[in-house]
């Protein structure tokens, strides 16, 4: 029999029960009900064979097709064409994590010889939590023949084939066997070949193409990473790897996929239950919906780390296509300018409008300081750019905003803006940044810049409107393109700026400085402080109690410097002193907190929340029912306020609970790299992320500002 290319032409009854006997012990933790059912059916296979010896396939119909002819001792192709039923199903060689690949018996004429069956690409079905590498339509399998030497020319070969498979629906499986014939024609030596049927075009068309070059592969306790040598410019859309050796990787586990070089990277985790290991690796790659693919070998090696991440794949579903760049450069632009008002960039309003505010004094000033303040914001926009596109080029599994998952980052902020806020009430003063305080033009400037750097860093953790779309495009693209969307978001948020910089119009309309200005100060103390507060609040949120305790205690160690430092310069004295134990204090803070352990996945939520997975999404689709993807962070205020004015509600839990959605929540405030992949394979590149799969799995990407009206609407639909 023939089930794959390391088995042998003949295998009796006997051994397929054992075959059959082990992939039932292989498999007996991870199948359902359902699927036990449908393996004690197989373990009747040869006996229901013998009994229904002759019997025509109820539910796949299939017929040998003689190819072109060939001359003795030459070669040819039968095809085993197969025609599955309306919501009936066959299996690939390696089945995934149910069914099982064909058998075959060949009765050849003495002298020939049956080479290993050639697959089309497969399809991925996922049943149960379960996935499966199937045909879901008429398929070929490809088996090469070689015929005797001594075949007589003009004559007509007679062959036979005793073939097993099984047939399947998403609830049941049904044994099949027949027994198929066709005669091959043998030409002279020398005499063009020709094929018998014009079928056989389409079906070596659907055959994945053979790779010229080998890959290689490395296994630990983990996952199996692939390296496959393949131009950088071939279109992926979707990619799968379907591997051929059984037992080694989890077929239902997020792929990924980057490229470095001319080598494609990818990274499968293993096999959960009895993972096995392997000398060679063959496998499959799809490369997009239409079953394209390429056929390829790897052996044990080097695989190089890092690389562009092209987005991820468990289940076949498309990676998101990307906007002309031009499109994409003002979408970044746009995204930057609605930055301003969206509610995650309050928190700084305060020390742009001081900035407006002094930009009356002369036009010369007000103009430098807009370059200055966009500088700033651009220069910051492109560090987190690259430090970002660097992290993943390393093999890290981060998106836009990955410095607010790090507690570290969060509690420099916090001193940051308990800072600002002290400075903004009168508790000491500092002319660099110069917020308010008097100084000369160059420290206006150099506050301008410093403002600027603190804008952009503060501004960029949240997404909006256009810019999603952008920063989800400049994880995927090459580093220059990536690197001209993150200038352009830059340029999007201090636009403003630079508009009332250089408009004499607009200058007009700003209030002169005076001592309004002190007043001034003194309020927008108001919104830093809460600032500070939300900050602390996170610090709880992502470090725990602890770790929240001795942030504050360097907090009120930092306050104390400062309110030391404001006395001294009351009274003429220097600030260095106490303005230097400030900085230590905070130094020392972030070198020797901990990094705390993750938070407890555990949420409260009016909604019947799950937490978000791979396994658990491919689940809840393979369920029919409609399914709420809610990705969100503690630290993006846009995700706040949609959970408040349109998720966490009870018309809104009424409508899900009626249309029974299931709602999936990922919870990315700390980093979580299946968390990453996901927003990748959307074509996001932070939070907030909302997805809708309709009862029919069409997946469907919500605006990111939600209503409650829009939720209804989509559970109603």
């Amino acid at each position: 029999m023939l089930a794959g290319p390391d088995r042998p032409n003949h295998t009796s009854s006997a051994a397929t029960l054992g075959n059959y006997g082990s992939f039932m012990k292989t498999r007996r933790y991870r199948l359902s009900v359902t699927f036990l059912c449908q393996l004690l059916v197989l373990l009747l296979v040869p006996f229901a064979a013998q009994a229904q010896s002759g019997a025509a396939p109820t539910h796949i119909a299939a017929e040998l097709v003689a190819g072109p002819t060939a001359a003795p001792g030459g070669e040819t192709t039968i095809a085993i064409h197969m025609k599955p039923e309306a919501g009936w199903h066959g299996y690939w060689s390696n089945p995934g994590d149910a069914g099982f690949g064909m058998q075959l018996d060949w009765t050849l004429p003495e002298g020939a010889k049956a080479g290993a069956p050639r697959y089309p690409v497969p399809q991925t079905l996922v049943v149960s939590g379960l996935m499966n590498h199937v045909f879901e339509h008429d398929y070929a399998l490809l088996v090469p023949v070689t015929l005797p030497a001594n075949a007589a020319p003009g004559s007509r070969l007679p062959i036979r084939l005793a073939a097993q498979w099984l047939a399947c629906t998403e609830q049941i499986c049904v044994p099949e066997r027949a027994e198929l014939a066709v005669e091959v024609p043998v030409g002279g030596i020398g005499a063009k070949t020709a094929s018998e049927d014009p079928r056989f075009t389409e079906w070596t068309r659907r055959l994945p193409a053979p790779l010229d070059a080998a890959g290689t592969f490395a296994i630990d306790a983990k996952a199996v990473r692939i390296a496959i040598p393949l131009p950088a410019t071939t279109p992926l859309e979707g990619p799968h790897i379907f591997v051929g050796e059984d037992k080694l990787v989890d077929y239902g586990a997020a792929q990924t996929f980057a490229w470095n070089g001319n080598q494609l990277i990818v990274t499968i985790p293993r096999a959960k239950l009895d993972p096995q290991t392997t000398g060679t690796l063959t496998g499959v790659l799809r490369l997009n919906a239409a079953g394209d693919g390429i056929a390829f070998t790897a052996k044990p090696g080097s695989v190089p780390t890092g690389g562009t991440p092209i987005g991820a794949s468990s289940e076949g579903s498309a990676a998101p296509s990307l906007a002309p760049l031009p499109l994409l450069l003002l979408a970044a632009l746009a995204g930057g300018l609605l930055l301003n008002v969206m509610p995650c960039v309050f928190p700084i309003l305060s020390l742009k409008a001081l900035s407006l505010a002094r930009a009356g004094e002369s036009e010369s000033h007000a103009r430098i300081e807009g370059l200055a303040y966009t500088a700033g914001v651009v220069l910051a926009c492109l560090a987190l750019g690259g430090v970002l596109l660097a992290l993943r080029a390393g093999g890290q599994e981060v998106g836009w905003a990955f410095q607010l998952q790090e507690p570290l980052v969060v509690v420099a902020l916090l001193l940051l803006a308990a800072t600002i806020t002290a400075n903004l009430l009168g508790l000491f003063e500092l002319t660099v940044p110069g917020f308010v305080s008097g100084g000369s033009p160059s420290s206006f400037t150099r506050g301008a810049f410093v403002t600027g750097l603190l804008a952009a860093f503060v501004a960029t953790p949240c997404t909006g409107p256009f810019m999603a779309s952008a920063m989800g495009a400049a994880l995927l693209l090459p580093v220059l393109p990536a690197m001209a969307l993150f200038a352009a978001l830059g340029l999007g948020i201090a636009l403003p700026f630079l508009a009332v910089a250089f408009i004499p119009a607009l200058r007009k309309r700003m209030p002169r400085p005076g001592k309004w200005m002190v007043t001034f100060r003194r309020w927008l103390a108001l919104p830093m402080g809460l600032t500070a507060l939300a900050l602390a609040w996170l610090t709880w949120k992502v470090g725990g109690p602890w770790f929240t305790g001795l942030a504050l205690l360097a907090l009120v160690l930092v306050l104390a410097a400062l309110f030391v430092m404001g006395r001294t310069q009351r009274k003429g004295g220097s600030a260095r002193p106490a303005a230097s134990v400030a900085v230590l204090v905070a130094a020392l803070a972030l070198i020797v907190l901990p990094q705390p352990a993750p938070p407890s996945a555990s949420v409260n939520s009016l909604l019947d929340v799950k937490p978000f997975s791979e396994k658990a999404l491919a689940e809840a689709r393979a369920s029919g029912k409609p399914v709420f993807v809610w990705m969100t962070a503690d630290w993006c205020l846009t995700c706040k306020v949609n959970e408040e004015v349109a998720i966490e509600r009870a018309d809104t839990k009424a409508a899900f609970d009626k249309a029974g959605v299931v709602v999936l929540r990922g919870d990315w405030t700390r980093r979580d790299p299946e968390i990453t992949r996901y927003l990748t394979a959307q074509g996001a590149a932070g939070v907030p992320l909302y997805m809708w799969y309709g009862r029919d799995g069409k997946a469907v990407q919500l605006p990111q500002v939600l209503t409650p009206e829009l939720l209804a609407n989509a559970a109603g639909g």
